[in-house]
Order: structure tokens, then sequence, then C-alpha cells
């Protein structure tokens, strides 16, 4: 490193001086991010320049990003040139392709040549690309939805087809097989007899969820850093009073001392780029207890370790020569209690249930046990990347009229804003329907293939409650920041059974406390966490659960997982996987995911209140899992659909709350142990 620099400053700077230490860090990540040598980005330069203008080219912070911008375009079209040109070898000889800047616009071409399909162009190609889908709707309706077989795709597009070739829905594998089980034991309830008559949940948001209705885009610099330094100082004075410490046995670990002390700050990185590891640890100190200064960690002598950028830790150490912060323990931050209920307050739920679960004069199912209450869980995406498919949301929603569950959660994104028919402006509709399709809007997409149908649900099971959960990719939500605000029903023309909720929300289903969350914090966890010791032989599922539940928020990572270190974007014209495709005006790439899209300043609305939940459902593209984590259920559904097939949802079978005689004659509050009367089954669609 040291060798780079001193090369760099011999060959960029002006004699007898030396580069600004932004300049010369963004050439040092040029020699990083292309593995060549200074002497080689020196030419590299030299040529720039030219083609810039060498009198009035200066190297400075502006310039020096243009260069790093302009060696990735010189790549990226080297990369497409190779690819490219196998594509031609392997078309063979008696192919004819199309002109690369080709497109039908009117479709004109339309079936005149063979292979061939309909077409939208997008900057200057073919993006739009059918499948052979067909969604299972009534017979009336079926026959109105078109449909076209794929044909001619580019090299790339037929490469990741034969990798991940896609079926037909309906001749999907092991359609309703249940791939996970958490407490096997509890019996599943009959979908027919015994069934509920009318709702048998009582609700209750304990989110306030007028908080979320603030105006995005307006975040303040001032703002988002008092909300973090008070975080670091809440965590101080929870770690002081559980572990029963004085004031003096805390101080500033920036600070050079021989004495031991504690310090109490958030995880960070000392780079801008890469993923944190342990050489680049550094911990923040807030205003109050460190000037906001940030110091380097040596955790060599803990046992056992597990850290993400944003966690807020308590550590025992010392910073001896004032360089590094030597951590000798890391002192546990306490949990938050869990929910707990009065007898009386059980008792009152248990007979709401015996109430409701079957007609009066049904006097064989009245001598029966109560139905458990059941709850369908599913989270968007609801169609692959290949197409606007819906099906496997209509056969989710066949189950549950089938088995009429108490509860039906349905996470976003309904319509994904990042999926390339809605990027490339292919909506396709029924004739049948009353908008045409060239004056239809993403609202009345979302009306037929998302509200129509939970219209048609709700018609034939009145006792089912709907609760819709918003995701930031939602095309339809007004409100694209987290913690996000809930989606305007009356809009987008749900029925009055629908609840439209906040992401984040904390609710409860009778007794028991429901944490919901449609930020995939698990998967930014298991991207940015730096594991060590003991704790690399754990679940990564179980860590990342653990590292939600012990920072007490539904978003502990900060600063979230970069757009750029997220997965490309499929099927979309200017984005190829892992770059940052064609530059726009602003010379920023123009089809990078969405990430987390945080508002820092209302972080407090994605933070716990006085308890945690009971049953934690945080739906990742990791897979599919139920497990016990600190006494608490955590599920993740999965997604309905993947990238080119059908996906899973979770089905949770709740049994009665068990209260004895005894407790019930104490009075004294009960913990609900859902973790012990919960069933649930990780199913595919």
């Amino acid at each position: 490193m040291a060798e780079n620099m001193e090369k760099l400053n011999e060959l960029f700077a002006a004699p007898s001086s030396e580069l600004r230490p932004e300049v010369l860090g963004e050439l040092q990540s040029i020699l990083r991010l292309y593995s060549i040598s200074p002497q080689d980005l020196f030419y590299k330069w030299e040529s720039y320049s030219l083609k810039m203008g060498a009198e009035d080219t200066k190297l400075d912070l502006k310039t020096a990003r243009n260069f790093k911008r302009d060696i990735q375009d010189i790549l990226e079209r080297e990369s497409r040139g190779k690819a490219h040109a196998r594509g031609q070898e392997k078309r063979g000889v008696g192919a004819t392709p199309r002109a690369a800047g080709s497109s039908d616009v009117f479709g004109m071409l339309d079936n005149l040549i063979p292979n061939t399909p309909a077409s939208r162009a997008v900057n200057g190609s073919a993006a739009k690309r059918k499948s052979t889908f067909e969604t299972p709707l009534a017979k009336a309706s079926r026959k109105d939805i078109r449909s076209s077989p794929g044909g001619h795709q580019t090299p790339d597009a037929a490469k990741a087809a034969d990798a991940a070739p896609v079926t037909s829905f309906a001749d999907r594998a092991n359609a309703g097989q249940t791939i996970e089980t958490l407490n096997a034991h509890i019996d599943l309830p009959s979908p027919v007899f015994n069934a509920p008559t009318e709702p048998r949940i009582k609700f209750k948001a304990n989110t306030e969820l007028t908080k979320f209705a603030y105006k995005t885009s307006a975040m303040k610099l001032s703002e988002a850093s008092e909300i973090l330094d008070d975080r670091i100082d809440e965590f101080l004075s929870l770690v002081q009073l559980h572990h029963q410490l004085e004031d003096t046995a805390f101080g500033n670990p920036a600070a050079q001392s021989t004495s031991e002390i504690i310090a109490v700050g958030r995880i960070a990185s000392d780079t801008a780029e890469g993923r944190l590891n342990a050489a680049s640890l550094v911990l923040e100190t807030s205003r109050r207890t460190g000037a906001g200064l940030r110091v380097p960690l040596k955790v060599e002598q803990l046992s056992s370790y597990e850290f993400f950028p944003g966690k807020i830790v308590a550590l025992r150490g010392s910073n001896a020569n004032g360089d590094y912060f030597t951590v000798s323990e890391e002192l546990a931050i306490p949990l938050l209690p869990p929910a707990a209920s009065f007898p009386a307050e059980l008792d009152a739920h248990n007979a709401r249930l015996a109430s409701t679960s079957a007609s009066a004069d049904d006097e064989a199912a009245a001598s029966t046990p109560p139905r458990p209450l059941t709850v369908l869980i599913a989270s968007g995406p609801y169609t692959p990347a290949t197409t606007l498919d819906f099906s496997a949301f209509t056969a989710l929603l066949e189950t549950a009229a089938t088995t009429k569950p108490d509860v039906l959660i349905l996470y976003g994104p309904f319509l994904d804003a990042e999926h390339p028919s809605l990027i490339n402006g292919a909506l396709d509709l029924p004739a049948s329907f009353s908008v045409q399709p060239d004056q239809a809007t993403l609202t009345d997409v979302f009306r037929y293939h998302i509200s129509l149908p939970l219209t048609h649900l709700l018609a034939s099971s009145p006792s089912t409650n709907v609760i819709l959960i918003p995701s930031v990719r939602d095309a339809v939500a007004r409100h694209a920041a987290f913690p996000q605000n809930m989606l305007d029903r009356k809009e987008l023309g749900l029925p009055k059974g629908v609840r439209c909720v906040t992401n984040p929300v904390t609710m409860s289903f009778n007794e028991a406390v429901w944490g919901f969350s449609g930020l995939d914090v698990l998967d930014m966890v298991r991207r940015e966490e730096v594991v060590g010791g003991a704790a690399k032989g754990e679940n990564l599922f179980v860590r990342a659960v653990r590292g939600v539940v012990g920072q007490r928020s539904f978003c502990p990572v900060f600063p979230p997982t970069a757009r750029e270190a997220l997965p490309g974007l499929e099927g979309v014209d200017g984005k190829e996987e892992g770059k940052e495709g064609e530059e726009g005006e602003d010379g920023e790439g123009k089809w990078l995911p969405m990430g987390a899209m945080l508002d820092t300043s209302y972080l407090r609305l994605a933070e716990w209140l006085n308890v945690r939940p009971d049953v934690l459902v945080l739906p990742s593209v990791l897979t599919p899992f139920a497990k016990v984590v600190e006494s608490m259920l955590t599920i993740n559904p999965g997604t309905l659909s993947k990238k080119r097939g059908p996906g899973t949802y979770a089905r949770v079978t709740v049994l009665p709350a068990a209260v004895s005689d005894e407790e019930r004659e104490k009075g004294e509050v009960l913990g609900h142990r859902m973790f012990e009367r919960c069933r649930v089954d990780i199913v595919r669609i």
C-alpha cells in the first residue's frame, strides 16, 4: 500500500508536492478494483488527458472520478464485445440476427417472421420477453388474458434461460409440499368442519401509524446526526442500568489511556468501499461520550464476536498507545421483556374463539374444542422476473378460499418497481377490462390483479382478515422510503375487509404481539456481518435474527447495503448483472436496484417500543425458515414467486392460550409462549 502511494505521488503529483488525500484515495481505489499497476494507470491517464484535452484536464477529485468512470466504460464495452462475438459463434451460419439497434416499433412484423414475438422498443432494443405462463383464473376470464410464446433471445438471455428454464405454472412440481415444519405435533384444523362464521381476531396496532405520513426527501443532516447519537446514548444508559455500573466505568475509547474502560458506540468500517472485516472495524462514538470520533478496534482477544455496520455495542478494553482500542470483553445488551397478559384477558380471548368457532345450532360442532387460529403469510414479488403473471397469487387466494384462514398477511412488492415489464412499460390487461390497455396506469393494473381477486376472496370467506404491508419497491406506493407509510386503500380499490398498515408495524392479534417488516434485514446482515471465533459455527439465520432482536429495531444495519453491491436487474436495458449499466446525464447507473431507501431522520419509527414481539415475521430472499430465537418465534416465509418459478408461503396454526386454575386465582401476568403453541409450515405454492 505504501509503495503504491509513493509511486502514485511520483507519477501524478507535481514536483516537490503530493496528491490530495481524496484524489489519492480515488486512484488507489482504481488500482484495487481493476488490479493494475500505478504505471499502467498513468498510461491510461495520459490517454484520457489527450482525449479530454490535455491543457484543460487537471487532476482533482471530480476529474479522478470521471477518469474512473471512463475506465469502467471501456471495460464494459470490451466485455460486451466479447460476449457478442461468442454469441455470433454459437448462433451458427444459418441464423440471421437482427440489427443491434433495430426494433419493430409499430408491431408490423409480428407473426410475419418466424420465432419473432411482439416487442416494444426501449432504448433501441427489444426489452419485453413474454413467457408461456397462463394465469389459472376462472374459465370466463382465462380466455381474455393474452399470452405469446417466447421467441428470439439475446445470447445472454438464452444462456440464462438454459441455466434456469421457465415452465408453465400449472406444470410446476411439488405444489403444496411442506418443506419445513416447526412443532409438527400440533394438528392442522379441518378446512371444512368447524369453520369460523365471523372474524375471531381482535386487532390492535402497537405502532403510531399516523407518524409514518412524513415528507420524504426532506432529511436534514443535523437531524440524522442527532438520531444516531441519541441511539448510542440510550444504549449506554441501558448497559449501565443492566450491569449496575458507575459513571466512571465509561470513557472515551479514542483518548489515549492505559486504564480499562467501557466504551459504547456504533460499529462502522474505516472505508466506504468493500465489505466489513476484522481489520477494518472501527467504533463510532456519540458527541457526548467521545466527540463523535471513530477509533480502530482490535478484537483478537475475543473468543467469539459477530458485528455488522450500525450495531450498537458495549466493549471493555483500553487504548494504551492512542492508535486503536484493544477489546477484552463485549458486554451483553439487555433484551426487551416478552409480551404478557393477565389471565382474565386470556380467558376473554379464548371465549371469543369458542363463541365464533361454529353456529349456535350446530351441537356437534359446539361440543368440540375451539378451532385454532390460522394465519397465512406471503411476500412479494408475486410474479416471476420474466413476465407479469400472477398465477402464484391466484393459487394462494384459492388456498385461502378453501381453508378460510383467520388472517391473510400479504407483504409487498405487489407491483415490483424493479420488474422489467414495469420498467419497460410492457403492461398487459385483458380486452374485457374497463380501461383500454394503452390508457391503463399502474393503479389499474393493481386493481385488476390484486384488488379484484381479494374482493372475490372476502366474498367467499368473510371471516378472513387481510392485511397489506407495503414495500419500498412497490410501484403503486406514494411513500417510497423506509420507514414507509401505508398504501392508499381507496385509491387502489381495495375492499373494506382489507387493512393497510405501515412498514414496519407491530400489531396485537388477540393477546399475541406480532412484528412485521418488509425490509430484507436478514439478507443485509448476511452481506455485511463479520464473524469470528465460536460464532462462526452458529446458524446464519439465528445470528441474523439475534442481531435484530438485540438491537431492538427492524433495521439495525447502518448504513444499509449499497445499491451497487446488490444483484443486478435482469432483462432491463442498460443494466448487466453486477454492473452499473449505461450512464445517464448525471453519470449514474440507470437501473441499479432500489436498495433499502432508508430515511435516517425517522429511524425511530423502526424501533421496538416496550416489549419484544411474540412472533417476528421477516420475509427475505434467503432460504425460508421458522425458528425460535430468544424465546421468540421468527418466520421467513420466502417469496411467493422466485425469479423463474413459484416460491413459498407460511401457514401458522395457533392453539388457544392455556390458563390453569392456580394462575387464574393469582391473577399474575402470564407470558404468551407462542413458540410452544404455534405450528409453522413452510409450503410450496
